[in-house]
């Protein structure tokens, strides 16, 4: 007997690529022409997709997945029951780089299993046009990302992310890192809407 269960899941990847593209439209329509993008947290690449179509220079997908077994990450994707263990995390890993197959031979996509900090001193000063920061929400590492991000992206390039203006497990880390980046003019606020932020480098 067939099942249905492989038509029920890519009808549900349908839905949710079309939500995301929804919610992050946005920002997603801020991305240049030919541009060199990076992607701070990647998970199971779907946001990854709807940076593709815009048709990048070059994306790089950086994401350690680990499974944190600290309480604090409990209501993550990559803790408590919804991480599981480290084996779920290195499935999803490998379904990412089978994912994009295509474009990572092609050179298109280049996948950092990594930390953000580990992987940001890989990159040359000026080289980003375009960047999402989706790791780590807890205020002390946003605030590390935008810190150790700025110099990689080019004078007047954007640093984009999500989960702005909402609290979460994470207690408004985002929020805070973001206002505090803003305030201190290496950045100029472009845009807060659906809980996405955009900001451009002075």
């Amino acid at each position: 007997m067939l099942t249905s269960a492989p038509i029920i899941r890519n009808v549900a990847r349908v839905f949710s690529r079309q939500r995301d593209r929804d919610i992050r439209a946005c920002v997603l329509s801020g991305i240049p022409s030919h541009a060199v993008c990076a992607e701070i947290g990647v998970y199971k690449g779907d946001f990854s997709a709807l940076i593709l179509e815009r048709a990048p220079k070059k994306l790089h997908l950086v994401d350690p997945w680990t499974f944190e077994v600290d309480p604090a990450y409990a209501g993550s994707w990559y803790g408590g029951t919804l991480g599981k263990n480290q084996a779920r995390m290195d499935t999803i890993y490998k379904s990412v780089v089978s994912r994009f197959r295509s474009e990572i031979r092609s050179g298109v996509v280049e996948v950092h299993r990594d930390t953000s900090v580990k992987a940001c001193s890989q990159f040359p000063n000026d080289y980003f046009d375009w960047i999402y920061i989706d790791g780590n929400h807890l205020y002390e590492f946003v605030k590390s990302d935008l810190e150790m991000f700025l110099p990689k992206v080019k004078v007047h390039g954007l640093v984009a992310g999500d989960d702005y203006g909402s609290p979460g497990w994470w207690q408004d880390g985002v929020t805070k890192a973001v206002d505090e980046a803003v305030a201190s003019r290496r950045f100029e606020e472009l845009l807060i809407e659906n809980h996405q932020f955009l900001l451009r480098k002075l």
